[in-house]
């Protein structure tokens, strides 16, 4: 099935809600999910996508590690894709990125406000 892009910039933000974890591909071997087209280990998170007055928590998987992304963190993700899938009767949409990275705070906001 086809891929569908996702326009991240119309979402009012994005946050970290599952810390990266590799992808299991075997559970009985323990053997981890590697990337066809570059050989990295896929990894997934829980992002919350917020737009307005709702959010929704979505499994994102992403080819290497996201270095520096932790729990509660504010994220930004390139080239969001959504997949539709089939498999014996069950059905859902799988995301994935080619990368999701911190979003850095605004000097100001380090600072602290009124300081």
């Amino acid at each position: 099935m086809a891929s569908l892009p996702i326009d991240t910039a119309k979402f009012t933000g994005i946050i970290c809600a599952v810390p990266p974890a590799p992808r299991v591909a075997n559970r009985e071997t323990g053997q981890l999910r590697v990337d066809r087209e570059t050989g990295k280990t896929v990894y997934q998170v829980g992002l919350c996508l917020m737009a307005g007055a709702s959010a929704d928590v979505v499994t994102v998987s992403v080819a290497g590690e996201p270095a520096g992304v932790q729990l509660g963190m504010p994220v930004a993700v390139r080239d969001l894709v959504a997949t539709p899938w089939e498999n014996e009767g069950r059905h859902g949409i799988a995301f994935r990125a080619a990368e999701i990275r911190p979003l850095s705070a605004p000097a100001s906001a380090a600072k602290g406000a009124g300081q």
